[in-house]
């Protein structure tokens, strides 16, 4: 399936930069339209892959396309051409994006060739046997890319009929709904239990083993040189072998060229994040790649769950019920080695990524995050210094001018406590600025709001006479008045405020009128962000809901829906009512958080700041009726997420919270969410205790999404107490028809035991 839409929509954009090469114009929009889509296919895929078991594969996919569409040569090549050499690439010993000693396919092509002109220069000049580029030929087709096609869901239509808040409790259902799953799933309940494995401790074991390998075994295995082909194997060659070695031709019909940068910095970004990166808001939440991301979701991203966190921060502080979160019923997920892994990993990609785009301080943020989790972990770190300190100074050091990454790790350094560094970074940075060309100076908004908000954060009172807000309006009045920056000596005078007021008054105009065109960036939404926070230090809030709100009316309801910029400025918005709370009505904060919904409909902070006002304003009935009321209107994995997790975080009813379950899986777009049947299933084991109602759960589950090897594990992890050990076999052998990638043998766990 994937195969063959990849291929269609790549064919149609190659047609299309042909017609750019012949003509020299610019790609239009529909064809960079185009190039999104094919990232947003290939990151499907890749998840897809992951989910079934074949996260070697995924690694691999998202390596190739990195290298092909990232780092290719500048030659004017086919794609067939480029396809050809490419191979020869990829089925060398050459390190790839992401490990130790990678360059890029590009510069690891121009020493290939230094190399062979040595090689050609000492041998003899009547050899002729020494071949060129043009020596390559295509490779046959082999193995299937698809590789888990017929893990297509298996549709179970269950009755959900009377179904309502005061449902009946689940003990009430009768068993022959769980032996029609299992006959759904292929199992014979009557046939006789196999001998071999004798109690279901071996299974547990065998769950172990297989989560530990899941954990180990993500990166492809490293086989250049030995063969290129499948038919080049060995009869030794196991089938494991066969799954972590990835070859030219199970990638090559997934291979695309993209043009536009914003395509290639989309699929740098997807690469990023797929791997569990901190990324700062990039797209909006209305983006397919955004929406495709969170109804996919396995487990809860740590960009969810501190919203939920939060949720729960907020509810147990007003209740003194026994409260439970959606983050503990999911954790175990992941281990600290595969984490640190992955954060090595991701260290390398961004750096080389970095090469091509050079000053891009999204980029920068996830390198430095990234390597503060991987130094952490590996327990290296000094206790005096931020984890990313020596990263960032080397960066420093090879781009003095770059401001932002100057931003960024200033921010870093104030987040781990270190005002005093952190300070004297950002104003390095805004001493030098006036130095530097247009292009650079343009960053200043931004350089000024992180400064300024870091500043208001390490106070801990919201009154303005403190050292920390005297600081933060300094940083803002330099912006205002665009005066040669100093450092804070003192608290600003009126004719300075005055001065950088009038100043904020023209910029905001000429925003005003590029908005208007629908033309936003981060530094004109960060300029507008750090006028309203100037108006709320020197003329308290409405001063700075006023400058807001007529800058969101300047800008058309289809382009607001589209634009992440703004979307980050209504999260501001709310952000600067949330600290105000206790002086503001409930309408004045109500406002902009219900037209943030209709907008931003799967906006996770939104539905935060929702629950935190309606739980100081409302009753607990009229913030459920909400729910209810998105719940229909845009049904969507966050909505539930958020109901679900007030409902646990108050101790809410049992016969609520299944309703809640249950009506979500009556929609249709939420019927195959896979980290809702999570939740289930572990709601019903680890707070309702109630394991023969998990184990009905867990079929309904494993029939709605037989792609997720990560739950029909969750069988073995939390339903052992109530499967028999013919069900463990039983389902481990429909796993391996559904073709999710099993990489334990049982026999090896009996060998072990014997």
């Amino acid at each position: 399936m994937y195969s063959y839409a990849i291929q269609a929509l790549s064919s149609a954009c190659s047609k299309r930069h042909r017609q750019v090469d012949a003509t020299s114009e610019p790609l239009d929009s529909a064809a960079i339209q185009q190039e999104h889509l094919l990232v947003d296919m290939l990151v499907s895929l890749c998840r897809f892959e992951w989910q079934a078991g074949y996260q070697e594969l995924a690694t691999a996919l998202f390596q190739a396309e990195v290298e092909f569409s990232i780092f290719c040569p500048s030659l004017l090549l086919t794609e067939q051409s480029k396809l050809r050499l490419f191979e020869h690439f990829w089925s060398s010993n050459g390190a790839r994006v992401g490990e130790d000693g990678a360059f890029g396919w590009s510069l690891w092509l121009e020493k290939e060739e230094e190399n062979r002109h040595k090689i050609l220069k000492e041998e003899s000049s009547d050899d002729n046997e020494v071949g060129g580029w043009t020596g390559w030929t295509e490779q046959v087709s082999g193995r299937n890319g698809d590789s888990i096609a017929s893990a297509n869901t298996v549709e179970v239509d269950v009755d959900r009929e009377g179904l309502d808040e005061e449902m009946e409790d689940e003990n009430g259902k009768p068993e022959d709904d769980t032996e029609a799953m299992l006959k759904l799933l292929g199992i014979d309940v009557n046939a006789a239990a196999s001998d071999e494995v004798k109690d279901t401790t071996t299974w547990v074991k065998w769950f172990e083993e297989e989560v530990s390998r899941d954990l180990s075994q993500w990166m492809p295995t490293r086989k250049a040189g030995e063969f290129s082909r499948v038919d080049e194997m060995g009869e030794g060659e196991d089938e494991d072998q066969l799954s972590s070695v990835v070859l030219f031709e199970d990638i090559n019909r997934f291979l695309f060229s993209l043009r536009s940068n914003e395509a290639r910095l989309s699929l740098v970004y997807q690469f990023i994040d797929f791997f569990g990166a901190h990324m700062s808001p990039w797209t909006s939440s209305n983006s397919l790649s955004w929406s495709e991301k969170i109804s996919s979701l396995e487990t809860l991203p740590d960009s969810m769950l501190e919203n939920l966190r939060s949720v729960q921060e907020c509810l147990s502080k007003s209740d003194s019920v026994n409260s439970f979160s959606l983050g503990s019923l999911l954790s175990g997920s992941c281990d600290i080695s595969m984490r640190t892994e992955m954060m090595k990993f991701l260290r390398n990609s961004i750096l080389l990524c970095l090469n091509v785009f050079p000053r891009n301080h999204i980029l920068k943020e996830a390198v430095l995050v990234a390597e503060e989790l991987f130094v952490t972990n590996m327990k290296t770190c000094e206790v005096a210094t931020t984890p990313c300190q020596s990263l960032a100074k080397r960066l420093l050091k090879s781009d003095r001018q770059d401001l932002l990454l100057c931003g960024v790790y200033a921010q870093r350094e104030a987040a781990s406590g270190n005002m005093k560094h952190a300070r004297r970074v950002f104003d390095m940075a805004l001493t030098s600025i006036c130095g530097l060309p247009k292009e650079l100076q343009y960053n200043a908004s931004l350089l000024c709001l992180w400064y300024a908000e870091s500043e208001i954060a390490n106070s801990s009172s919201r009154d303005r006479d403190t050292e920390s807000s005297s600081r933060a309006l300094h940083i803002l009045c330099y912006l205002g008045s665009g005066l040669a920056y100093t450092p804070y000596t003192s608290q600003s005078s009126s004719m300075q405020i005055l001065r950088a007021r009038q100043g904020f008054k023209e910029k905001l105009k000429k925003i005003q009128s590029a908005w208007s065109h629908g033309v936003t960036d981060d530094q004109s939404a960060a300029l507008v962000c750090s006028v309203a926070l100037f108006e709320e230090l020197t003329n308290d809030l409405p001063g700075a809901v006023e400058i807001l709100e007529h800058m969101f009316s300047s800008v058309l309801p289809g382009r607001k829906s589209q634009s992440h910029q703004l979307e980050l400025l209504l999260n501001y918005y709310v952000r600067m009512l949330q600290r105000h709370h206790d002086d503001l009505t409930l309408s004045q904060l109500w406002k902009p958080i219900l037209e943030g919904l209709q907008l931003y409909p799967l906006n996770p902070e939104l539905y935060r700041a929702l629950v935190d006002i309606c739980n100081h304003r409302m009753t607990s009935h009229k913030l459920r009726m909400m729910f209810d009321d998105y719940s229909r209107k845009s049904p969507s994995v966050v909505v539930w997420l958020f109901a679900l997790s007030y409902e646990l975080s108050k101790g809410g009813a049992s016969h609520r919270i299944r309703g809640l379950f249950e009506r979500a899986f009556a929609q249709d777009t939420l019927k195959n969410s896979v980290i809702l049947w999570r939740c289930y299933i572990a709601y019903e084991i680890d707070i309702a205790h109630n394991p023969s109602a998990a184990r009905r759960i867990y079929f309904r589950a494993i029939n709605a999404c037989p792609w997720s090897k990560k739950l029909w594990l969750d069988g073995y992890r939390k339903l052992s107490s109530v499967l028999t050990v013919k069900e463990m076999s039983d389902l481990q052998e429909v796993m391996r028809d559904k073709e999710l990638n099993i990489r334990t043998d049982i026999y090896e766990i009996l060998l072990m035991q014997g």
